[in-house]
């Protein structure tokens, strides 16, 4: 069920915290607890599946570098026929994820609707 920003809701499982960006963390040792309660600041519709998966993972690797700009180019084209391919062949899905500010003062970014429901 989409949210809308304003909207109150609830975890409905322990949420773990990660660092890292973009849905690729790494899970830290803390975790949002079940039935905690938040308030929804923002969505955002991201790319999901195997070919999320696989791009989180190709820009983790080349993010950081500084490339002339025809590796750029190179760079740039080789990730767009990732996503071309991905879409083609089913690996892509897109996904609503929300920013939500908890009743404990955290504000998460990324989770899933899946971990939501009104309250």
């Amino acid at each position: 069920m989409p949210y809308e920003t304003g909207a109150q809701v609830r975890l409905t499982e322990d949420v773990p915290i990660t660092q890292g960006g973009g849905g690729a963390g790494f899970a830290g040792p803390l975790f949002l607890a079940e039935g905690l309660r938040g308030v929804v600041l923002g969505s955002a519709r991201e790319e999901g599946g195997v070919l999320g998966e696989k791009l989180a993972e190709f820009d983790s690797q080349f993010r950081s570098g500084r490339f002339p700009g025809h590796v750029a180019a190179l760079m740039d084209d080789l990730r767009r026929q990732m996503v071309m391919y991905g879409a083609h062949a089913g690996g892509g899905e897109v996904r609503t994820t929300y920013r939500v500010r908890f009743e404990n003062g955290f504000v998460l970014a990324g989770v899933e609707e899946g971990f939501l429901s009104g309250s």
